[in-house]
């Protein structure tokens, strides 16, 4: 369930004592985050307005949406695999209902330079895109 995840995301980043230790952290959520296919890598799945290059897909399985990501800076593909951690195999409504407090909760929008916050607010609102457009196919498919 997503606030399970959110919990345990807060627990974790909560236990290191300083920042240096909570980049690392992030750090190594992108090294564990699943490679995206290479032909997902394209110009349609790049997040727009961030600086380094970050590349988010999605899909509906079984009425929930399944994200992928990647990026080729460490931090942000840490930052993206944090996201798709708390959002993917979750509905749309869930998706949709859930803000993303959590980010405060931890203290990353703290510590984000103004480019970095400025993409962690464009890959929020490309996940927040695509449970909108899952949750009006959904709708469809019930007419």
């Amino acid at each position: 369930m997503i606030t399970d995840r959110i919990a345990k995301i807060k627990n974790e980043f909560l236990q290191f004592p300083d920042w240096e230790s909570r980049y690392k952290h992030l750090i190594d959520l992108g090294k564990k985050l699943n490679p995206i296919n290479e032909e997902l890598k394209i110009e349609a799945n790049k997040i727009k307005g961030c600086q380094s290059q970050v590349w988010l897909s999605a899909e509906l399985k079984d009425g929930k949406i399944i994200f992928c990501a990647d990026s080729d800076a460490s931090i942000v593909k840490g930052i993206i695999a944090l996201l798709v951690f708390v959002y993917s195999d979750s509905t749309p409504d869930e998706v949709l209902s859930t803000k993303p407090n959590f980010l405060e909760d931890i203290g990353l929008r703290d510590h984000l330079s103004m480019s970095r916050a400025n993409g962690l607010s464009s890959m929020l609102k490309q996940i927040s895109f695509y449970a909108m457009a899952f949750k009006a196919q959904l709708l469809m498919n019930r007419k």
